[in-house]
This record gives structure tokens, sequence and C-alpha cells, in this order.
């Protein structure tokens, strides 16, 4: 039997709820007219003036602020609100010193009522294809998951210290309309042969942004959720995939020794990882219905521009 959602808000999202999003780039955007769609109030920290246009333009007030300069933090309206951060770490370094300035910036009095953070997949690390559950040891392997896997452990002490109630989504690759690997694919930039390609994981940047939404009510404070559709594929197939949707040919395959001298080291991290993430969590705790369970559906409404947002969650 599928077990009840635990409900962090009586009702159905309205009724005064607030949420501030820090990081709001596309799945930011998306949660955020989630959000007003529900009748939340909803703001967002904006770094520049561009940003306060763009996001005004859609209708959502913002904030100034800048993370990589914790001065401009000390005014964050966060108290009693749903907090989603969802901006990265910088791109050297260890940990992140943008989370830090961030939580360094809420008056322990006035908590957010749950944070929201969005991590990675990659925490774990090569699972040699097996299915990985959240009960999974976190063991990364590349810098950009080592400085993800420290972001987890520093909300979770802030966490423990503070009283305030956190959720983590371990998101693999996002898929969704403006963010396929078309030009890519257009390069004919090759693919490690199909027989080799590792297992990997994606979810349509919809089911994401729902994905954050239900966390916020029903997520358990503490826990983690693996944020993906629940098929993982290769990342050859996923590439085929989307030059077939998109009336492309297919790229060249090559073997792995070729590979190792000709593709770029961000993409060859991928390739050194192999797992299956179980999204059993995530569809149970949460009542996540996936508008988009597999490529097949996913694809077909990137192409059509649909799927932008929507979601009926169990009840």
């Amino acid at each position: 039997m599928r077990p009840a959602p635990f409900e962090r808000f009586a009702g159905d999202g309205s009724g005064g709820l607030r949420a501030f999003v820090i990081g709001c780039g596309d799945i930011g955007r998306r949660v955020a007219l989630l959000e007003r769609q529900a009748g939340t109030s909803v703001s967002a920290l904006a770094r520049s003036a561009e940003s306060e246009r763009r996001l005004g333009a859609l209708g959502i007030a913002t904030v100034p602020g800048d993370l990589d300069n914790g001065a401009t933090l000390a005014s964050l309206p966060v108290a009693g609100r749903i907090l989603y951060y969802f901006a990265p770490p910088p791109a050297s370094g260890h940990g992140d010193p943008r989370l830090d300035a961030a939580l360094a910036a809420i008056d322990p009095s006035r908590l957010p009522a749950v944070v929201v953070y969005i991590s990675t997949s990659g925490v774990y690390g090569d699972c040699r294809g097996d299915w990985v559950t959240e009960a999974q040891p976190l063991n990364p392997q590349s810098e950009r998951a080592r400085r993800r896997a420290a972001a987890e452990r520093t909300l979770r002490r802030w966490s423990e210290d503070s009283g305030g109630a956190i959720v983590i989504l371990r998101v693999p690759g996002i898929y969704g309309p403006g963010r396929l690997p078309l030009e890519a694919i257009r390069s004919g930039r090759p693919l490690l042969r199909e027989e080799e390609s590792p297992y990997s994981n994606r979810i349509h940047a919809g089911d994401l942004a729902a994905a954050c939404f239900l966390a916020a009510r029903r997520g358990r404070a503490g826990a983690a959720y693996n944020a993906s559709d629940g098929h993982p594929t290769t990342m050859t197939d996923y590439f085929n995939r989307v030059a077939d949707a998109a009336g492309l040919p297919r790229p060249p395959q090559i073997g792995m020794e070729e590979a190792r001298r000709v593709l770029p080291p961000a993409l060859l991290s991928f390739l050194d990882e192999s797992k299956r993430l179980d999204n059993r969590l995530l569809l149970e705790e949460l009542g996540l219905q996936l508008r988009h369970p597999d490529l097949a559906s996913g694809l077909a409404a990137c192409i059509a521009g649909a799927g932008e947002t929507g979601f009926t969650p169990h009840r």
C-alpha cells in the first residue's frame, strides 16, 4: 500500500504561503511559476539589473543580492517562507562558499519553513551500473560532485545547529525545451559506442520543478530524494534519441580508447560513472506523478514545446 505523503503545509499551497528562490534560472523560474499558480507569494534573489528585468517580466518580485558578496545578503526575506536554494557552487575550489554565505545571513530566530536544495546524483560516484537508493553511501569522484557533497554536509550541519528543516533533491541530467544537446549533435562530435556506454539518468525540467514544489510540502525533514524519471538508459542512447526526435543524423560512435583522446574532460567524467537511480521515494513519499516518465514522452514534449508546467500529484 502506498504510504500517505507527509504534508508540511495544510491545504493545497494557498492560504498565505510565501516562497523565496535563490538561483532563479530555468528550474527556479518553473518552480516560481508553479508557486504563483498555487496562490503563493513568490520573490527571488537577483544579482543584476538584467535579472531583475527578466524576473519582473514573469511577475516575480526581486530582492537584490550577490552570493559572492555576503554583505549584500543581510536582508534576505526567508523567515517562515519556503526557501528554494538552486544556485550552483563556484566552478572551482572546495565546498560551496555561496551556500555558506546564504546560510550565514539567516537569522536563527527567523528561520525558513523549509529549505529545498538541489544537489546532484554525482555525489554517489561510480556504482558500476547498480540500482542506487538514497541509502547509498556518498562517494563523489569528480571535483564538481565533491563540492555538492560538501554543500550537503554544510546544509545538514546548519539544520542540526539551527533546527531548520531541509530537503535535498539529488538530480541527474536535466532535459527539456531549450536544454537538448542539439548543437553537439549538429557538430558531429562522436559518442562512445553503445555497448561501452555507462548507465546515466535524466529528468524532464517540468517534472523536476514539480518535485521541488512537492518536496517543500511533503518532503521529510532531513531526507534526500533521487529526482529522476526512473528509466535510465545510456548517454549514447540519449543522444541518438534526441537526434531521431529532431530529425538529425545520429553522431558517429567510437571506442573508449579513442574517446579518452578526443572527448573533453568534462564529458569523460560522466563516462567514468555508471548508476541507475531508484526513484521510488520520489513517487511514494512526495506523491509525484511524472508527466514524462521516459524519454519517449519527454522528447516528444520537448520537440512540440509542451510540458512546460503543470503536474498531477497522487492524492
